[in-house]
Order: C-alpha cells, then sequence, then structure tokens
C-alpha cells in the first residue's frame, strides 16, 4: 500500500485486523464464563469462591495487558522496516519479561494468598474454597502472560487471525476440562481450577511452538536478551501500567462513591458500568487494528498514510459510537430490565442512560485515539494525559458525592474523565509531528 491509497484500500486493511481481534476480545472472558456455569451447580459457596478469584484475575489481567499493548507497536515498527529480525528479537524479550512477571506472580500468590482474598473482602466462609482455587490457578500466570505476549506478537506482525484460533482453541480445552473434573473427576472447584490451568498452559504453549517456527524459518538464534534489551518494552509497560492505575482509580472511585450513596444506587451504577463497558469490547477490535496499523506504517516511515489510516479509524470509531448511542438511547428504558427487576434500581439507571449514551461517540473517539498513539509509541503522552484526565474525574466524583447529586452526579464524573481524555488526545493530533519519533 506504498504511494496512494484509497479509502477503500485502508478500510479493508482495518477490517482484515479488526474483525479477528473482535471474534478474539469476544472468545477471551469465555473462560470465565464456562467456569461460571459449571461452578454454579456446586453451589454458592462455590460460586462466590469463584467470583472473588474472577475480580483478583481480571484486575491482574488488565495491569499486565502491556505485555500486548507493548509488544504491538514494537513489532509492528520493525515489521514496517522489514526487519523481521528485530520483530523477533522484539518477541522474544517479551516472553523472558513474560516470564520472569509470570513467575514473581506465581511466588506472589501462593505466599499471599490469605492477605489477598482478605483484602477482595471474602468472608470466612470463602476463604478456604477461595484459597483452594487461587493456588492451583495461580500456575497458570506465566502462561497466561506468555498468551497475551502471543497476541501482541501476531498483532504487529499483521496477523489477527492466529489469535483467534489459538484463543478458541482454549477455550474448546477449557469447555471439556471443566465437567471432566468437576463432575466425572469429583474434583469440585479444584477440577475448574485445573481445567482453566490447562487450558491457559495450552494456549501459551501454542503460541511459542508457531512463534519458535517463524524464529527457525529465519534463521535467528536463541540467545538471553541482555538487560539493556529488556528497557523499551519495561519503559512502555511502566507507562501504560500507570495509566491503566489511573482509570482503575476513577472507576474505583466512582463505584465507592455509588456505594456511599446507598445499596440500590451501586447495583445500579454496575448494571449502567456493564453496559458502558461493552462499547470497549466493540471499540478496542479497532484500536487493536490501529495499534498493528499504525506502528508499521511509522516504522515504514510512511507518516502520511499513517495519518490518513487513524483518520480513516477515527471515522469508523465514531459512526460506531453514533450508532450504540442511538441504539443505548432508545433502548434505555428496556436495557435495564435486561439485568433486575427491582423498579428503583431501573428507575436510577434509566435516569443515568442518555449520559451513557451520549457518551458513546466520544468514548469511541477516545478508545481509537488510545490505539492510535499506542501505535505511534507515544506511551508517555498517554500516561501523562490520562493521569490529569483521572486528577480532573477525581474532582468531580468528590464534588458530586458532597453535594450529594447521586447516581446522575457519578456519571458526570465519568463524563469529566472521558471529556479531559478526548480534550488531550484531539489536541495532541492536531500537531503535525504527532508522529514522529
Amino acid at each position: 500500500m506504498r504511494g496512494r491509497a484509497t479509502f477503500a484500500q485502508y478500510d479493508r486493511t482495518i477490517l482484515r485486523l479488526a474483525v479477528p481481534a473482535l471474534g478474539a476480545l469476544a472468545a477471551d472472558p469465555l473462560v470465565s464464563l464456562v467456569d461460571t456455569a459449571f461452578v454454579g451447580r456446586l453451589g454458592a459457596t462455590e460460586l462466590g469462591a469463584l467470583g472473588v478469584n474472577a475480580a483478583v484475575f481480571s484486575l491482574a489481567f488488565v495491569l499486565f495487558n502491556f505485555l500486548a499493548y507493548g509488544t504491538t507497536p514494537l513489532v509492528a515498527a520493525a515489521w514496517g522496516r522489514g526487519d523481521e529480525e528485530t520483530a523477533s528479537r522484539v518477541i522474544m524479550q517479551a516472553i523472558g519479561l513474560a516470564i520472569l512477571i509470570g513467575t514473581v506472580a506465581v511466588v506472589l500468590l501462593e505466599a499471599l494468598w490469605q492477605p489477598i482474598l482478605r483484602a477482595m473482602q471474602a468472608g470466612p466462609d470463602l476463604i478456604v474454597p477461595a484459597g483452594e482455587y487461587l493456588r492451583i490457578r495461580a500456575l497458570a500466570a506465566p502462561a497466561v502472560l506468555l498468551v497475551t505476549v502471543g497476541h501482541g506478537a501476531y498483532r504487529g506482525m499483521q496477523d489477527t487471525r492466529t489469535p483467534l484460533v489459538v484463543t478458541i482453541g482454549l477455550n474448546i480445552v477449557n469447555l471439556v476440562g471443566d465437567p471432566l473434573l468437576i463432575f466425572v473427576a469429583g474434583w469440585g472447584l479444584r477440577g475448574a481450577a485445573t481445567a482453566t490451568v490447562i487450558a491457559q498452559w495450552t494456549g501459551a504453549i501454542w503460541f511459542l511452538v508457531l512463534l519458535n517456527r517463524r524464529r527457525r524459518q529465519l534463521g535467528i538464534a536463541v540467545r538471553m536478551p541482555r538487560l539493556s534489551e529488556f528497557r523499551p518494552l519495561a519503559t512502555a509497560g511502566t507507562e501504560l501500567v500507570a495509566r491503566t492505575a489511573g482509570l482503575l482509580a476513577v472507576f474505583t472511585m466512582a463505584t465507592a462513591v455509588a456505594a456511599r450513596v446507598g445499596t440500590a444506587t451501586v447495583a445500579a451504577h454496575q448494571i449502567a458500568a456493564q453496559v458502558w463497558l461493552f462499547l470497549s469490547l466493540v471499540l478496542d477490535s479497532l484500536a487493536i487494528a490501529g495499534q498493528a496499523l499504525i506502528g508499521r506504517y511509522l516504522g515504514a516511515g510512511e507518516v502520511g498514510h499513517a495519518r490518513a489510516a487513524s483518520n480513516r479509524l477515527l471515522q469508523g470509531g465514531l459512526v460506531f459510537g453514533a450508532i450504540l448511542g442511538a441504539a443505548f438511547w432508545i433502548l434505555g428504558p428496556v436495557l435495564p430490565r435486561l439485568f433486575t427487576d427491582d423498579a428503583r434500581i431501573v428507575a436510577l439507571v434509566v435516569g443515568v442512560m442518555p449520559l451513557v449514551a451520549a457518551l458513546q461517540p466520544i468514548g469511541a473517539l477516545v478508545y481509537v485515539g488510545d490505539g492510535i498513539f499506542m501505535g505511534a509509541r507515544r506511551f508517555r503522552f498517554l500516561m501523562r494525559s490520562t493521569l490529569a484526565s483521572a486528577a480532573l474525574a477525581a474532582v468531580a466524583l468528590i464534588v458530586a458525592a458532597v453535594s450529594g447529586w447521586g447516581l446522575v452526579g457519578v456519571w458526570w464524573g465519568i463524563v469529566a474523565l472521558m471529556l479531559a481524555r478526548f480534550g488531550f488526545l484531539a489536541f495532541r493530533y492536531r500537531m503535525p509531528d504527532w508522529g514522529e519519533r
């Protein structure tokens, strides 16, 4: 696609990357959903223990997802230059980092499982079963991080179909393993944890075999990366973790403010938040396409193509966001009833749905903009702008709490977060050197 390119050509490339990425994103939560479906048959205690662990591992995944977000643009830049050897070196460095962090995570989870579960407010009846599950599931920590690296590596190589195939494969392993180990072997909750460990390691080994095959085809020798070689990925990781921590802090604070108002309010906030998070699933696929495509163009020095593809990505995001916003606006009175029959909670959710709907187009531009700037490896800018936005949102949430504005006030805090992020991204994107290193 060197030289001039039409919007249709960009569209085909974007869809080729985004559609399989959307499939992989949709399939990712299936491991937890399948576990929930089978463990739910064991009883309330087992299901509660699973729920506590799901929160622990979801938080860990969000924090360590930098291994994908950092690997993708670094690999894509090398790929764009036609430097497959450097791309492979980056992948091997990411694999080494995943093994190191994963091993440390196993040690910490095995040693600190009781304080972790108490911090998650697990009651006395849940500590023992939740602890058994956590200590088994912890053994999958290196595998989960290796799978994350596999996703990032293949996205950087402009291939989102392979991660989709591996994701479906490990879900099938978990789907078969759960009933066999939970019910046939009679292991109960421990069986669910073991099935998940086997599934995650299946995915990790699968990725390692595929990546090793590519390395051998390129004739690149395996060697231990030097400490200095970890610096670009480690720096990107630190900045992305700080960015993610800022976002988590805002949403945690929003939940805390809602909980302070009352049980019905926090329940309504949870429903509205789940509807809101649906946007991220759809738009993350475009963001992933942006990471891969913009990284490749900028790596090849094709700044004009990077700008044109970014414009097209943003246009697509705006269209999807507008469609979702219109759908949420129309279905606002109906959607809450899919989650609860409580009239008070339904009324509270309906009261904030106009805000949720109106935020969709802006949120879409923010998600896609994040992907574009990740592709450009502007990690420090993303960290600083997100933390500044989070600080503004925190002030808005404090004002809402003090003023007694209830759930509407909580969502105005989220509006402040998204508007600030949009402002920072738009201002930086308008600069001529937005994609230069």
